[in-house]
């Protein structure tokens, strides 16, 4: 595909007749004629390719070669040396322009970022206009291009290429030639049948040896063919191989098993990995994916997408995705790709029999300890009704009654939250945050809210997460926590005077609570999470575990730092934002 623009004498070698001249001159402006109509034709029909990137570098492609075609046809039919030299100007910038239009549709078809990186766009848009540059101010340095009229055997313009010509078409043949490789790396990774789009792409690269053989010999006119060869492949993809063009991007997007259907649901192309997985799919072509695989069939747009599959004696587990492609009005076909998330089924399967452990384990807490606490605080009132008791001891043992019923409730909590959230909703941090001081005994702490987030969550959850940090930060915010699972030496420090800062996280998804207490010492971050650490004499030690749980369950991540004012700050991580 490299196209450094027409070479062409207004005829052709000076020993053909004129009666042969003018047959052969019918026949080139034909076929170039042609070629830009079926150019501009083909580009109406791109709407029908799904991927956005490549319908627009396909698009610029088609336009820029039949540009380019219609100025061949110009520069044949051009009464004037001014008229032809302008059609051969404008076609050595089309020929340039669609150079660019080739790279950038191969590398968005191969699933490349090339065209997308600011880098090399800009690098393209510079070199651009440097060779723009070159063309166009040739009459000035005569490096590119001369023209000589000439009258024999009939009066026509000859023109004679420069040495920036060569240049500039060795640069052009060398950046096509990345296209083409891009396309062939793709065409051998990937295990569908991607002859016939392999010998579309071979097609455009034929007219280069048209060129040569117009260069070096009278057998052709000494022309530039490329268009005629764009025009071939515009019509292969658009209106014959379009299904098979989508397919096989899409197959590539991927190293997974994939069957391609085409517009009845019937199996019209497998890749090996797919025939590994599933023997059956081997002489499946033509046949219905329901009578090939019915449990995958059924799988698509169920409620279950995942397919268990026995492998060598082993279950795997994958899900089951249809992607069609085409247009919303016109479907031309689909592909089922078999995505292996075994380990992550394996370990929601794990999470599930984790909760019903955990399910089991709330009863028992709730129940059968619940019930004998009741029975002994109920016989507790009956004896101090019928007896003179000790006021120290009566007050030791309501505490103690308190904290066991503390302590069910916090068990209660970690095990009910820690299961993984299903019901999520669209929350604001600023209203959860002011929602939640209000439930909390804050005394003379103040709260601040820097700036407003939106995100999903579960908000009875979120609810206890907050509520938990901000009775840490008051707890602790009047000296150094000290992590530990005894209580015994504890001293209650409340901080009734600190103050609290929440806010969205400058450099991820994600919020922060912050105090400006005396913070937690670097090498106690790691243990503030866990069951029963804890530095007040009233503290239970599950309040920052039941926050570790929450986060967890929601699938974010949690991490204790340093707040600007040397306080605690805590930073979830890994939210889902909502526009």
């Amino acid at each position: 595909m490299a196209i450094s623009g027409l070479k062409y004498a207004a005829a052709v070698h000076t020993v053909m007749p004129l009666e042969s001249f003018s047959f052969v001159y019918t026949v080139y402006v034909v076929l170039f004629a042609l070629a830009a109509v079926v150019c501009f034709a083909s580009a109406t029909r791109l709407g029908r390719i799904g991927d956005r990137d490549t319908r627009r570098g396909l698009g610029a492609l088609v336009l820029t070669s039949g540009g380019w075609a219609t100025t061949h046809v110009g520069f044949l039919v051009s009464p004037t040396d001014s008229l032809k030299l302008g059609w051969y100007v404008v076609g050595l910038v089309l020929g340039l322009a669609a150079v660019g239009a080739w790279l950038y549709f191969c590398s968005a078809y191969t699933n490349r970022t090339y065209h997308r990186n600011p880098t090399y766009r800009r690098l393209a848009v510079g070199l651009f206009v440097a060779l723009v540059a070159v063309k166009v101010t040739n009459p000035l340095h005569h490096g590119y291009f001369t023209t000589t009229a000439v009258e024999a055997p009939f009066p026509h313009l000859s023109v004679a290429t420069g040495p920036l010509h060569w240049v500039a078409m060795g640069l052009s043949y060398a950046l096509a030639f990345v296209g083409y490789f891009m396309l062939l790396e793709l065409f051998t990774e990937i295990d569908l049948d991607t002859r016939p789009l392999a010998a579309l792409v071979a097609v455009t690269g034929l007219p280069v040896l048209a060129d040569l053989v117009g260069y070096a010999t009278p057998l052709l006119v000494d022309i530039t063919y490329e268009p005629l060869g764009v025009a071939v492949f515009a019509v292969g993809v658009v209106f014959v191989s379009l299904d098979r063009f989508d397919a096989v991007q899409l197959a590539a997007e991927r190293d997974v098993p994939v069957v391609a259907l085409d517009a009845d649901g019937r199996v019209r192309d497998t890749n090996r990995t797919a025939r590994n997985l599933f023997p059956s799919l081997a002489t499946a072509v033509g046949d219905p994916l329901e009578s090939v695989l019915p449990e995958a069939a059924d799988r698509l747009g169920s409620d279950d997408p995942v397919l268990a599959v026995q492998r060598d004696g082993q279950t795997q587990y994958f899900r089951v995705v249809e992607t069609p492609y085409g247009t919303a009005k016109t479907t031309l076909g689909s592909t089922v790709t078999f995505a292996d998330v075994t380990e992550r089924e394996q370990y929601r399967q794990e999470l599930e029999r984790q909760n019903e452990r955990l399910d089991t384990f709330a009863s028992l807490v709730s129940h059968d300890i619940r019930n004998p606490l009741n029975v002994a605080q109920g016989r507790f009132e009956l004896l101090r009704e019928n007896t003179d008791l000790d006021d120290e001891n009566v007050a030791a043992i309501e505490r103690s009654f308190d904290r066991i019923e503390t302590l069910i409730d916090e068990i209660l909590t970690l095990a009910r939250h820690g299961q993984q959230v299903e019901q999520w909703d669209a929350v604001r941090l600023s209203t959860v945050a002011e929602d939640c001081w209000t439930m909390v005994a804050t005394g003379e702490a103040e709260l601040t809210v820097e700036a407003d987030l939106v995100f999903e969550a579960n908000p009875d959850r979120l609810n206890r997460l907050f509520e938990n940090l901000f009775r840490n930060a008051i707890e602790h915010g009047s000296t150094n926590p000290r992590p530990s699972s005894s209580h015994e030496d504890a001293v209650d420090h409340t901080g009734a005077d600190v103050s609290v800062t929440v806010g969205p996280l400058d450099d991820s998804p994600g919020f922060y609570v912050a105090d400006d207490g005396p913070g937690i010492p670097a090498g106690e971050r790691d243990h503030v999470f866990e069951v029963g650490v804890t530095t007040s004499d009233d503290g239970t030690g599950f309040g920052l575990a039941i926050v570790a749980q929450i986060v967890a369950a929601h699938g974010w991540t949690i991490r204790v730092t340093e707040s600007a004012t040397g306080g605690a700050r805590f930073e979830i991580e890994g939210v889902v934002l909502v526009e």
